[in-house]
């Protein structure tokens, strides 16, 4: 059952998601080689709660963390933990909250001083691979076009690898809500794009092959290869003619400007 969504409604999607990038941003202000996950961790639940939210991952089917954080080989669903993060990290952090009925959701992947070139290379391309998806949320469009356009980019151009196990997803007063937005697909396939829907587009790209494993966790997605991955999320909704991006990585950008350990990919929306 795909929901679609009123004006006010989508208004608190937009603030939700904003308050989840503003919680990436607190990341980004504090990550360096030398901390740990479970750190940034506490510092987002602390700063969620404060603004009267609630961690939407935190105990969702059992995950025990406010983020999700996922690094180098690791695709996404990275549980914190006490290892600290090295210059040559980057670092796939994934965060949602719950606020006044509705979820807001995105993620970013920094970057530390020292990453390889593979790494990096497969952060510019996961950015832009998010950047020419959210061209194709337009109304009339289907989304297959949403896939279409990171499967193209990401296999075709750069021959990398696109995560097929894991998808984006609708999103309002459920975390995941129908439709499935693959990150591969076939131009004019799937659910015609109406005003009013609400998704997270997220292309999960592996620099090397796209086959992964899940580790006894139970959560953690890592590349089979060992290659590094990247993982960029928006919150968009369906618009005449121009996509509306409801969640803002300016802000997490912003603050990455101002904090010498990390490095960042700037592709403009």
């Amino acid at each position: 059952m795909v929901y679609y969504k009123t004006e006010e409604e989508i208004e608190v999607i937009r603030r939700n998601c904003l308050l989840v990038c503003e919680t990436l941003a607190l990341v980004g202000s504090e990550l360096k080689a030398g901390i740990n996950a479970n750190k940034i961790d506490r510092l987002a639940e602390e700063f969620i709660r404060d603004h009267q939210a609630v961690p939407a991952f935190k105990g969702y089917n059992g995950f025990p963390s406010t983020l999700c954080v996922s690094k180098n080989e690791v695709v996404v669903h990275g549980i914190p933990n006490d290892e600290e993060f090295t210059e040559k990290d980057i670092v796939s952090v994934d965060c949602g909250v719950f606020k006044d009925g509705f979820f807001g959701d995105a993620a970013y992947t920094f970057i530390l001083p020292d990453a390889s070139q593979e790494a990096i290379q497969v952060c510019k391309v996961t950015k832009e691979c998010l950047k020419l998806a959210c061209e194709e949320a337009t109304v009339g469009k289907r989304l297959g076009d949403i896939g279409n356009a990171v499967q193209m980019h990401a296999e075709r151009r750069y021959k990398m690898g696109v995560v097929r196990e894991l998808v984006g997803h609708g999103i309002g007063r459920s975390l995941h809500e129908a439709p499935e937005v693959c990150n591969y697909g076939k131009r004019g396939n799937g659910l015609v794009l109406k005003e009013g829907l609400v998704i997270a587009i997220e292309p999960m790209i592996n620099f090397g092959s796209q086959k992964v494993q899940q580790l006894k966790d139970g959560w953690t997605i890592r590349t089979r290869d060992m290659k590094p991955s990247a993982h960029y999320e928006h919150t968009v909704t369906i618009r005449k003619g121009k996509v509306d991006i409801l969640s803002d990585h300016e802000i997490i950008e912003n603050q990455i400007k101002n904090n010498k350990n990390l490095n960042n990919i700037s592709i403009n929306f």
